[in-house]
């Protein structure tokens, strides 16, 4: 059905593990409830945006999706919809979206996503994922930046909180991005993509992912350090990072093939446990 399609090319799995990160950040960046109409408008603007990023990122990849496997069957690719249907699609979502959070919520808070949506769709999808093996370091910056547009939806003004659990996005996206790249190496060597273990070997990037792990469990504790968290937030970063530095470890000194998927799979269980635990040790604490 056409109404698929279109979902499909707005990613809404990655769009709902964005909003929900964004959601933790309004509840964060108050004691009590957040209002209810900053809650609606504010993930209906966000996820918009969103959307209309992801629609952009399968325009610009369509080209390069026809060679890879995980991505041949896409709308784009199969025809099922058209580049100009498909940028329109994109036009509508994003102008509405920021016009949502322009009239509904605040100006910071559309500037921030606005700034977000043209770093992924532009700076990083047209521009560093051709040009550099560090394109998901520099790019993931933009996909960072939800808890921060929450918060900022709420509050109104920038707060160091909110960065906080932007470094932690952050430090994880690339020890989650390069095990997939791993797991998905030739397809990315055959269209031509500079992913890190296309351009210094799997080996190399299995070390660089337990680094950025590490660092991910000591970024993580931060919250807790600052008093932004308290006891059970604590206990939940020890036992979900720990878990993360088993799989980097036993990804990097194995030679099963199958274990780079399964780091993907857990980063992703990580991040949103990671969050729905900071949200339960706000109330409490």
């Amino acid at each position: 059905m056409l109404w698929k399609d279109y979902l499909e090319l707005c990613k809404p799995k990655v769009v709902l593990l964005m909003l929900i990160t964004a959601v933790v950040g309004m509840y964060l960046a108050t004691p009590g409830a957040v209002p209810l109409p900053i809650l609606f408008w504010g993930i209906l603007g966000i996820g918009l945006a969103s959307g209309s990023a992801a629609v952009i990122n399968h325009i610009v990849d369509q080209n390069v999706d026809i060679l890879m496997g995980r991505t041949k069957n896409r709308p784009l690719p199969t025809g099922r919809v058209t580049t100009q249907h498909a940028l329109w699609f994109a036009s509508v979502l994003g102008f509405v979206g920021l016009a949502v959070l322009i009239l509904f919520v605040n100006t910071l808070t559309a500037l921030l996503t606005f700034i977000s949506l043209m770093g992924y769709a532009v700076f990083y999808t047209m521009f560093l994922k051709r040009a550099t093996p560090q394109n998901i370091v520099i790019g993931g910056a933009a996909g960072a930046m939800p808890p921060l547009l929450g918060w900022t939806a709420v509050t109104g003004h920038l707060d160091a909180n909110a960065w906080l659990l932007v470094l932690i996005i952050y430090v994880w996206t690339p020890p989650h991005f390069w095990a997939l790249a791993i797991h998905r190496k030739d397809e990315y060597a055959k269209a031509n993509i500079p992913m890190l273990p296309v351009t210094h070997g799997v080996a190399y990037t299995k070390q660089h992912i337990l680094l950025y792990t590490i660092l991910l469990f000591i970024v993580s504790l931060l919250p807790f350090i600052v008093g932004m968290s308290g006891w059970l937030y604590l206990a939940g970063s020890i036992i979900l990072g720990g878990i993360f530095l088993y799989y980097a470890s036993i990804l990097r000194f194995t030679e099963r093939p199958e274990f780079a998927f399964k780091t993907f799979k857990y980063s992703i269980v990580y991040l949103f446990a990671l969050f729905i635990v900071l949200l339960v040790d706000h109330y409490i604490k």
